[in-house]
């Protein structure tokens, strides 16, 4: 799973929009059958509060699609492309009119003491998605600084069970999306919303606090989406 093709999609200022579950079927169904996937996780909202940032309207719907190699997700993504369904006029129809944004990354995921999940089979993890948009006053200084540090804090978070940072690359797909270049995204998953809640109440995120002030120079701040979060496994496995 080393690179991910990510997709948001959010309400615009016309109303709130919500995806049905008819189109999560659709979608997960698509997914499931894409050559070279590792894995997928389908994103939609949830609510939790945090004790600085404030809330924010998460992205109406969201996916995440991991690929061991590059090449299998620029196949995915390509003109002739599997995912090419995806942007057909009959799936995602609930949120039609959502602005959709993509990017591919490199994932780098982090240790945690206990991966294994303990979710009820009628409900869905919890992820706590980040996306920094950039710029870094300088890059290398930034990506050097937060890998060796901050990952490290999240860890310390009661019950936390992924962990990932993911960078930015170069790459080409031609899904009908507006293209963007966040210089930087993260993504920790919890056992449930109320897990997650009492991680953004614990003394571990007092500690990130701490070490989000001595970050090198950026722009662009930061967005904290959480999301419930079904896992797709792919049809081959």
């Amino acid at each position: 799973m080393a690179f991910a093709y990510l997709a948001f999609f959010e309400s615009t200022e016309e109303g709130d929009l919500a995806i049905t579950e008819t189109d999560l079927a659709a979608v997960a169904a698509i997914i499931k059958a894409t050559p070279g996937l590792s894995s997928a996780n389908i994103y939609t909202p949830e609510t939790t509060n945090d004790m600085y940032n404030k809330t924010e309207q998460s992205p109406v719907f969201g996916m995440q699609l991991y690929f061991d190699e590059l090449t299998d997700l620029e196949n995915a993504v390509g003109r002739a492309g599997h995912l090419q369904q995806l942007a057909a006029p009959d799936v995602l129809t609930s949120i039609k009119g959502a602005k959709a944004t993509q990017q591919a990354m490199y994932v780098r995921p982090f240790p945690v003491d206990d991966s294994r999940l303990r979710t009820s089979e009628s409900a869905l993890p919890c992820s706590y998605v980040v996306h920094y948009t950039g710029p870094a006053e300088d890059l290398n200084i930034w990506l050097h600084h937060y890998v060796s540090n901050h990952p490290q804090l999240m860890r310390t978070f009661p019950e936390i069970r992924q962990i990932e940072v993911l960078s930015r690359v170069d790459w080409h797909g031609f899904l009908p999306w507006e293209r963007v270049n966040h210089m930087q995204r993260n993504r920790v998953m919890f056992d449930s919303p109320a897990a997650l809640q009492v991680a953004l109440q614990s003394p571990a995120r007092i500690a990130m606090r701490e070490d989000f002030k001595t970050f090198p120079p950026f722009e662009g701040g930061n967005s904290h989406y959480p999301m419930a979060t079904r896992i797709i496994v792919p049809q081959a496995l």
